[in-house]
């Protein structure tokens, strides 16, 4: 059985789509014969509406593109030159600079949120991920299905037909709470005059989608924008071909299918058995290997379930004197030698004033200080919900490792649910999934990850340098943000003064947001919508 569900469009819209979609039916497709601006518009609406990309770029982008000299181009056909320059320095060669020089955006749809977190690994690429607080999974697909993952393996065993009734079920729950939910939060937050209606429905409808988005399972199906380099979607092959997930390594197929349309050249030695094949099975048996001693060595245990954890491991006490270190470096002709002598001999409040003098006046959160911020490291182990964690993952520079996702560290149910009186309709779809999970994960223990609910908690990793820190917890902690990694932004903050010590890298971080939010949308629904009136 095919997962995808194919897209029907009009022979007059073929017309059109043919010139700029490498695929028509499939779920993967690279976007050719458009300007860049085009496509990193389409993609940036992408991420908040409910269509496929295809249907977006004919709802919404047709009518206002000139597309007179393009109706004898047909994209779905692939190249059909020979690339002789870049197969003799990149292919013979192995210059894998040129692989860098050469990009693709490639739209990936109906991939579960299981496979959108192993493509998001890569930190070299660049995502747009549809949002869990726009749209609402209570939509179904064309072929009146839920829109979740059906893995072909599970619907042939004996637990097919539990499968799917208990995500339906699952996702029958989403769509019975979120009406009730948008109705409590209408009565709890009154529309005020200086809102439109639009700018109010959103904000509520968002909220909404916030506190119900725990129960959709992992096997939900999301849309995925992608734009990265010929070397990078090499790297994310070999990576996806040695997973152990079906999903994964089929829908790599899939991806290799499209690109090679594209920048062939770029991606020759992924079929070649000594290179990529090589290559592909040295990261599969290094996984395997690894786990099998690491099962000798320990017997597997696992924490009690667990409450929402934000701690800092490991950090360097002496981090902001590294940080002071480069500033001096940079800025002078000292040796490093010489410099680490001279930072040891200044006063505390002369390392203060150096680091706030080279932080600067800062206007906005995106005026960061420069690369002496990246001297020193921090690294945090989390347990958040899912959901936070999808959101947190997507930070590309840092280094993120998760454990497995399952049901035993537990799950939390948001305040607003309780509040409105819906827990006990909210746990027992939570229950739901655990008791499904339980029972799949001895005989399909990598398919058993698709029947979590986001509201179960995971354990990860997070290291990054004081720069991304400082970009990730002034972003995460913002009013608009979901309250779940807002708490774990704001935790950080705190951490890495209070626990590192390190004073005057917290002081830099200005525009950490502490308040407390009622609709965290509204405020930013106001801009937009300012924003638009300015156009008109």
């Amino acid at each position: 059985m095919h997962p995808y569900v194919a897209e029907e469009f009009t022979e007059a819209e073929v017309a059109i789509l043919r010139r700029y979609f490498t695929n028509l039916e499939g779920p993967v497709f690279a976007l050719v014969n458009l300007p860049e601006v085009v496509k990193g518009a389409l993609f940036a609406r992408y991420s908040r509406s409910s269509k496929s990309l295809r249907r977006l770029f004919l709802d919404e982008f047709v009518g206002d593109l000139d597309l007179t000299g393009d109706a004898s181009i047909d994209a779905t056909v692939g190249l059909g030159r020979a690339d002789d320059l870049y197969q003799k320095i990149f292919y013979e060669y192995g210059d894998d600079s040129v692989a860098q020089l050469g990009g693709v955006h490639l739209a990936c749809e109906q991939a579960s949120n299981v496979l959108t977190k192993v493509v998001e690994w890569g930190r070299l690429m660049s995502y747009l991920e549809q949002s869990t607080r726009y749209l609402g999974y209570d939509r179904r697909l064309a072929n009146g299905h839920y829109r979740f993952y059906r893995d072909h393996d599970l619907l042939e065993s004996r637990f097919g037909a539990r499968y799917i009734g208990e995500m339906d079920r699952m996702f029958d729950t989403y769509a019975e709470l979120l009406p009730q939910l948008t109705e409590f939060l209408s009565k709890k937050f009154p529309k005020t005059p200086e809102d439109t209606d639009f700018v109010y429905r959103q904000a509520i409808r968002a909220k909404a989608l916030d506190a119900v988005r725990g129960l959709l399972p992992a096997s939900a199906l999301s849309n995925l924008g992608i734009y990265a380099s010929g070397q990078a979607y090499e790297a994310l092959l070999l990576r996806m071909r040695a997973h152990p997930l079906p999903e994964v390594r089929s829908y790599a197929e899939l991806m290799y299918d499209e690109l090679v349309k594209v920048i062939p050249s770029f991606l020759k030695r992924l079929n070649v058995p000594e290179r990529g094949g090589a290559w592909t099975h040295y990261l599969a048996a290094t996984k395997v290997d690894t786990q099998r001693l690491i099962g000798e060595l320990w017997t597997a245990q696992r924490d009690p379930i667990a409450q929402e954890q934000v701690r800092l491991v490991d950090f360097d006490p002496h981090g902001e004197d590294r940080v002071l270190e480069a500033i001096v470096f940079a800025n002078s002709a000292m040796t490093s030698d010489e410099v680490e002598s001279r930072v040891r001999e200044l006063d505390s409040s002369s390392k203060h004033s150096l680091i706030q003098t080279y932080v600067g006046e800062r206007l906005n959160r995106r005026h960061r200080p420069s690369r002496a911020f990246e001297s020193t490291q921090y690294r945090f182990e989390l347990v958040t919900d899912y959901g936070a964690f999808r959101d947190l993952q997507r930070h590309r520079m840092l280094t993120i490792e998760w454990q497995p996702l399952d049901v035993d560290l537990g799950y939390d149910v948001p305040e607003l649910v309780r509040e409105a009186g819906l827990e006990s309709r909210y746990v027992e779809s939570l229950e739901r999934s655990a008791d499904l999970h339980h029972d799949l994960v001895d005989e399909f223990p990598n398919q058993a990850q698709y029947v979590v609910a986001l509201a179960f908690r995971i354990r990860y990793v997070m290291q990054m340098n004081a720069r991304e820190a400082m970009h990730l917890i002034e972003l995460r902690s913002g009013p608009q943000g979901h309250p779940s990694y807002r708490r774990v932004a704001q935790e950080m903050a705190r951490q890495i003064r209070d626990v590192a010590g390190h004073g005057a890298i917290a002081d830099a971080m200005t525009y950490v947001d502490y308040s407390d939010i009622d609709l965290e949308r509204l405020e930013a629904e106001r801009t937009a919508e300012r924003n638009r009136q300015n156009r008109e």
